[in-house]
């Protein structure tokens, strides 16, 4: 009876870990949100996000990348001439959330109000990590809106993964209308190919993530090459391996791309892909650069 009890009393703190939230300076225990109806945010979008995977449990770690995504809020506040939120709260309440969540998300309105998610790992992550997953092409209507920053505004992408989803795949590759491969619809492309890495550029009108800005910089701190160049319907077939990157699932091995040519396959246990898991395990070492 009283492991009953005690079960039943994990999965009761479980469910109330799932209903915190934090906005407006309040840590608030709830599954919904109150906004006014005539937020810009609700009506259009009009809010720009982070996220974030916190690793030692530290927004201070490395990996985590504190300093980055915060200056990536900061770019777009200061490209769309939004207010400043307090950053200070802002820390107050990625601290609180982290003693639940690896991952949190923070959004931010034009009028400086902060918002922070949590949730857990993705499931089977680690399997996806070993074997890879798979990826379909979608029409190039899907084109990600403000590609330099990550708003609220994330249709686009929604809807090009959930088109992927029919495809039995997981994940979606976003095109131009030349057919080129741009993206994920949550992560930036590498490829292996004659000895080096390739990712495509971000004047394709791609999303600077962050994990990619760091990882081009870390694999040529180590002698590695990185050609940044168009991904063309002739390149992507001459790849021995494919993989996407992202601050949440670090980088997954692709080894099926489905397009209407035909699927194409990659191997997914690549002996390349070594060198980008030696990146992510590096939490306590020295690191080659030091966060601003």
């Amino acid at each position: 009876m009283e492991e009953v009890l005690e079960s039943a009393v994990i999965v009761a703190e479980e469910r109330r870990i799932y209903l915190i939230y934090w906005y407006n300076g309040q840590l608030i225990e709830s599954q919904t949100l109150e906004l006014n109806i005539n937020d810009p945010g609700l009506l259009y979008g009009a809010t720009i996000f982070t996220t974030m995977r916190v690793y030692e449990n530290s927004l201070d770690s490395r990996l985590t990348h504190w300093t980055l995504h915060c200056d990536r809020l900061l770019f777009s506040l200061k490209t769309f001439g939004w207010q400043q939120p307090d950053w200070n709260r802002i820390r107050q309440g990625a601290e609180m959330l982290l003693q639940h969540f690896p991952i949190l998300r923070i959004t931010l309105f034009p009028d400086g109000r902060e918002w922070i998610t949590g949730r857990l790992l993705p499931e089977n992550l680690s399997e996806k990590q070993a074997n890879g997953v798979v990826c379909a092409i979608v029409s190039a209507e899907y084109d990600r809106t403000l590609a330099s920053h990550k708003t609220g505004n994330y249709l686009s992408p929604w809807l090009a993964r959930n088109s992927s989803l029919t495809s039995s795949a997981q994940e979606a590759i976003l095109v131009d209308q030349a057919g080129n491969w741009l993206e994920t619809s949550t992560g930036n492309l590498w490829g292996w190919r004659d000895g080096c890495w390739w990712t495509p550029p971000l004047a394709e009108g791609i999303l600077p993530g962050i994990v990619r800005s760091q990882l081009v910089k870390w694999l040529q701190s180590q002698q590695q090459q990185v050609k940044e160049e168009p991904w063309t319907m002739e390149l992507v077939k001459e790849f021995a391996a494919i993989a996407y990157t992202n601050s949440v699932v670090e980088f997954l091995p692709i080894h099926t791309v489905h397009q209407p040519a035909g699927s194409l396959q990659y191997n997914p246990h690549h002996s390349s892909f070594q060198l980008l898991r030696s990146f992510f395990s590096m939490t306590t070492s020295p690191f080659w650069y030091t966060l601003r």
